[in-house]
Order: structure tokens, then C-alpha cells, then sequence
């Protein structure tokens, strides 16, 4: 038996979060019926055509769903929403701020109705403070927590490139409603969840905020390399290629020396002899380095550097990760089925032995609507008609 199967998952979700929340829940055997507006679903599904005509982004969050669009203007539409909810164990939801409470679904009126419903919502700064109505996408509350002051290059400022907020969110939904159901397994009681953009990629942003809280200053923009760590990140190689590496103690610069850079002497070098003076005259070591590094291939360097046991990495586009051979060797690749045919997908990172996790179709816009409407018990005369009225 899956971990969650039994249990049914009702979304009102778009673009990233809430769809990613929602899609490790079904990773795990939940029932997740994203509702969707009619006609044009959620927006995420016209971010780009890269995946043989569909949203690679819709394509990531949106997998083991069922399609049913509603338009909640409608009482009709509202009426099946309410069935679905007494039924459901989960509502989730991350439409724009105060839409659901125009809409007549407010979290505290919905535990209410629903006393052993769980209720989350995800949000860009929280349900209440001066931000509450703003607007947030990822680049946003990234600038507001203070991402994009750190990443980059000295000279130019920069967001990462995923969309970090989303993501943080909704994993925090992802986990907060696992601890809801299993607290409710133990009252018998629902809940209301809240999970703000904001607050979640802070949680993320510890230690530059207790560097600069306390410290007094920001870290510094130090592109791939690190702020206060050095020899740490990138270097050029001999057939032109970027590898990356990290020296994290003595005993690793001490190798670094002898076995990769083959200069014993540097050991001993007092502009060298810790990391504190090494960071401090970084601009007197990185031409040593990239000297030794550009006489080898980067194949030359990470065999050097795998022999003395100091981490390193090359720098991989996305399509070599694509094909990367750690993840074909750990079978981490399922084949899953579209509107658009077969894809390939990466299983979720959690391995359970004895669980395989569920990996079903991409759902199209509506494609579940007369197998849950039917379920609920309406008619298909009633169905046809709502769909010729622009309720589904």
C-alpha cells in the first residue's frame, strides 16, 4: 500500500508552488484533482512549448493529476467544488491574494464546514502585514529576501536560475500537510495551514542572514566561488573546460598541493598557511592555479583531485545532466505517458525500499471531468449542458 492512498487532494493551483506541493502528494498515492478554468487551465500550461508542444513547467508539477475545469463564478461550478470538499481530505490552493475569500472559500469558513479538512494556503508574504495584497512571483520575493543581493557577480546582481521561492514553498506545503494528516490521524481534527513565499525561502536564507545581522555586512557577490572559502569554484582548464572544486580544511590544501597543483612548496608559502590568508589574497592564488590547471585537461584535474579526495564537480549543461551517468546507473529515469506521448521522468529523490512511487500520465485540460462529475452522480445531460454553458 502506498503511504497516502486513500487519501484525495482537491487544488485550486497555478504556475509552481502549489503544483508542486500537490504533485509529491500524488508521487505518494494521494488522489489529487487539480481544478482548473475552462477553456485556458492553469497558466503554467502556456509558459513554453519546449516539451513536444507542452510546458516543460507543466510537465515538471503536473504529473499522476486529474484535469476537472470549473469556472467558480458559476453556483453550478461551486456546487461540485462543495461536494468534492466533503469528501476531501486536503484543500490546497495558491490563486492570487484574497481570491479565495471572494470566491466564498476562506481556510477559517472551509474548517467550519469541514471540520476534518486540512486547508492550505500558499501565498507570496502571509495573510496578514502591510504585504499581504501585493503580487509575488519567484524573481519578486527573491529581491525581498534578499537573494538576489548575494548571488551574482560583484558587478551584477542576479536571481538563481530555478525559481528557488516556488520551489521552497512548496515544499513546506508539501510537508506541513504530511504532518497535518498525521496529527489528524491523532485528533481526528483538520486544520488550517498557511505557507508564505516570503517566510519559506527566508527559512533558506540562515546564514547569510545571521552573517549580515550580526556581522554587520553582507556577503559578498562572489559569482561561482565562495564569499569566504578559497581555493572554492571555478576554474578554467587546459582543453577548455570549466571544472569546480572545494577546499574545506587543512589537510585538504595540504593534498591540493602535493598531488594535484604538484607544488609541495605552496604548503608552506605564509601568504597560504590557512583559509583566512588564503581568502585574503585570492587574487595572488588563482593565477598559481590556473597556470598548473591550464598545462592539463579538466579529465587530467578531477582524476587528480578524486586521488586526493577533494570534492569536485565539472560543470555540466543541462542537457549532459539530462544524460548524466550516475542517474542512468541508479535506474533513476521512468517512462510516463502525455498528451503529447511518452516522456522521460526522474523519480523523486526519496527512495523507499518496497514502495515504487506512482508515475501517472500528464493530464489534459478538463480530461477528467465526465469520470468525476459521473462519480459525484450527475447526469451526463447535465454535464453537456454545463459544458455548453461554460461551466466546465
Amino acid at each position: 500500500m502506498l503511504p497516502l492512498e486513500g487519501i484525495t487532494v482537491v487544488s485550486l493551483e497555478q504556475a509552481v508552488a502549489a503544483p508542486f506541493a500537490t504533485r509529491q502528494l500524488a508521487d505518494l498515492g494521494a488522489r489529487v484533482i487539480k481544478i482548473e478554468r475552462p477553456e485556458v487551465g492553469d497558466f503554467a500550461r502556456q509558459y513554453d512549448s519546449t516539451v513536444k508542444g507542452m510546458s516543460s513547467h507543466f510537465i515538471w508539477c503536473n504529473r499522476s493529476k486529474e484535469s476537472l475545469t470549473l469556472n467558480l463564478k458559476k453556483p453550478e461550478a461551486k456546487q461540485v467544488l462543495d461536494e468534492l470538499l466533503e469528501k476531501a481530505d486536503v484543500f490546497i490552493q495558491n490563486l492570487a491574494p484574497g481570491a479565495v475569500h471572494r470566491l466564498g472559500y476562506s481556510p477559517a469558513s472551509l474548517l467550519e464546514r469541514y471540520p476534518e479538512l486540512i486547508v492550505c494556503s500558499i501565498s507570496g508574504y502571509g495573510e496578514s502585514g502591510p504585504y499581504r495584497d501585493k503580487k509575488a512571483y519567484d524573481l519578486l520575493i527573491q529581491c525581498e529576501a534578499g537573494v538576489v543581493s548575494i548571488t551574482g557577480t560583484e558587478e551584477t546582481p542576479s536571481k538563481t536560475g530555478i525559481s528557488i521561492a516556488d520551489i521552497c514553498a512548496g515544499m513546506y506545503a508539501y510537508s506541513g500537510i504530511l504532518t497535518a494528516l498525521l496529527a489528524r490521524a491523532k485528533s481526528g481534527k483538520g486544520t488550517i495551514l498557511e505557507v508564505s513565499m516570503l517566510e519559506a525561502l527566508g527559512e533558506w536564507m540562515g546564514y547569510p542572514m545571521y552573517y549580515a545581522g550580526y556581522g554587520g555586512n553582507d556577503p559578498k557577490r562572489t559569482g561561482a566561488s565562495h564569499a569566504t572559502i578559497y581555493p572554492y569554484g571555478s576554474f578554467p582548464t587546459g582543453d577548455g573546460k570549466t571544472i569546480f572544486l572545494g577546499i574545506q580544511n587543512e589537510r585538504e590544501w595540504d593534498r591540493f598541493c602535493e598531488n594535484v597543483l604538484q607544488q609541495p612548496n605552496l604548503k608552506e608559502d605564509a601568504r597560504f598557511i590557512n583559509n583566512s590568508n588564503r581568502d585574503l589574497n585570492r587574487h595572488l592564488l588563482k593565477p598559481i592555479i590556473d597556470t598548473a590547471f591550464k598545462k592539463l585537461t579538466s579529465d587530467e584535474i578531477i582524476d587528480r583531485l578524486d586521488t586526493a579526495q577533494i570534492a569536485n564537480a565539472r560543470m555540466n549543461t543541462m542537457k549532459e545532466f539530462f544524460e548524466h551517468p550516475q542517474l542512468e546507473a541508479r535506474n533513476r529515469w521512468r517512462t510516463i505517458d502525455s498528451p503529447v506521448g511518452l516522456l522521460r521522468s526522474l523519480i523523486p529523490p526519496v527512495t523507499m525500499k518496497e514502495m515504487e512511487i506512482v508515475m501517472k500520465p500528464i493530464p489534459e485540460l478538463g480530461e477528467h471531468n465526465e469520470l468525476i462529475l459521473k462519480e459525484l452522480g450527475f447526469e451526463k445531460e447535465t454535464i453537456n449542458d454545463w459544458r455548453e454553458q461554460g461551466v466546465i
